[in-house]
């Protein structure tokens, strides 16, 4: 945070003050990144979760061919609340994973962004029950021994 309050200090001397928007997860990432050293000689793991809402959603396109897939590919990629987009063999077209800060905003941003980019023809969503085994977590639903950073 002394950082981004040094480089506010540095653009207002220069005269060029201007706003710039910091998504929080990006920030909570940065911070991580720069910590990782200090971290892994103290042997503590350092993980970032987006908090909020995370769910699944399955995309059917409307057209298969190269320009509507390359520019889906670009417009979702752009969306700040996507943290995955994978193209699938078969269907659904596309799997993406989206973050929002709850479950009104989730709702909102599929109905409404997501569902209004062009090439859209079906969305699927859903939301997690219980996590059950993932990178971080354990069959049993628990962390993992904490990995080397």
């Amino acid at each position: 945070m002394e950082d981004l309050l040094d480089v506010v200090r540095i653009e207002a001397e220069v005269g060029a003050l201007h706003r710039v928007p910091i998504e929080p997860f990006g920030l909570l990432c940065e911070v991580a990144d720069a910590h990782r050293t200090l971290a892994r000689d103290k042997e503590v793991t350092l993980e970032v979760e987006p908090a909020g809402q995370q769910g699944l959603v399955n995309v059917d396109l409307t057209r298969k061919d190269r320009a509507t897939f390359e520019a889906f590919e670009s417009t979702v990629a752009a969306f700040d609340e996507v943290i995955e987009v994978r193209r699938m063999f078969g269907l659904p077209d596309y799997l993406i994973r989206v973050a929002t800060a709850s479950l009104e905003s989730y709702e909102t941003f599929v109905s409404t962004r997501l569902g209004d980019v062009p090439g859209v023809d079906k969305l699927d969503s859903h939301l997690t029950m219980k996590l059950i085994k993932s990178p971080d977590h354990a069959v049993s639903g628990g962390p993992l021994p904490a990995r080397k950073v």
